[in-house]
């Protein structure tokens, strides 16, 4: 589905990013791990550029409008599937057959309040289902997500993690929980200092060597994962 060889990304002079080759097949669930600052962001954003418009994207941005309620920003993910006129139509007379689809959308990831209610009046938590309930309300295929249960406690995370992962073929998430990595997805991706220093399916690693490798890229420091490991368990 997407095939990326020699890419590299700068930022003020600084290389963020630093791939020889990466792909990626249709129907796969791929988490990507690693520190803070190790170019997972980098690469889900510029995965997401490569794909538009069969992805979408669930940002730790989240780009939400403060003075627009929950169902506003919600249905901003299906502008695309409408002209001009019907949307601002919508803007001032919401019309009830999209106020019930996207209140689906918000009982499903068990948001607690009204799609009326403003946004700036949300807490974190809440905040982070309403940009997650946007991406889900474009109906793609494919779904991308950096760190979209970050602001949530675990148990909440592996409920909402299990319903996107239902509702779409190919999903590309970072993440921080090497539990809810290794239980939920197909693959893991780590990420250190811009590099890809491992490239498992988890069906070929235990859970031991897992979090071995996941330390590894989670600590500020530099990576030892030894050569020919790392060359056995890429793909």
């Amino acid at each position: 589905m997407l095939a990326i060889e020699n890419l590299i990304v700068e930022f003020d002079g600084k290389i963020a990013l630093n791939l020889d080759r990466l792909a990626i097949k249709e129907g796969e669930k791929i988490a990507v791990v690693g520190r803070s600052g190790s170019g997972k962001s980098t690469l889900i954003h510029h995965i997401y550029e490569l794909m538009r418009p069969q992805a979408a994207l669930c940002s730790q941005r989240q780009g939400l409008v403060e003075n627009l309620s929950v169902f506003h920003n919600i249905f901003m993910g299906g502008l695309q599937r409408h002209n001009w006129l019907y949307n601002l139509v919508n803007l001032a007379y919401p019309l009830q057959k999209n106020r019930h689809a996207i209140t689906l959308i918000t009982n499903d990831l068990e948001l607690d309040c009204t799609i009326n209610q403003t946004v700036i009046h949300l807490s974190g938590g809440q905040r982070q289902r309403v940009a997650l309930a946007r991406s889900l309300y474009q109906y793609q295929d494919v779904f991308i997500g950096d760190e979209p249960f970050s602001a949530l406690d675990p148990a909440m995370g592996r409920r909402l993690l299990g319903h996107v992962l239902q509702q779409h073929k190919t999903v590309i998430m970072v993440l921080h929980d090497s539990n809810m990595a290794l239980e939920y997805f197909d693959r893991v991706i780590g990420l250190h200092d811009g590099n890809k220093v491992f490239d498992a399916y988890c069906k070929d690693i235990n859970s031991n060597i897992f979090q071995d490798l996941y330390q590894q890229v989670s600590q500020d420091k530099k990576d030892t994962t030894p050569a020919p490991f790392a060359n056995s368990v890429s793909r």
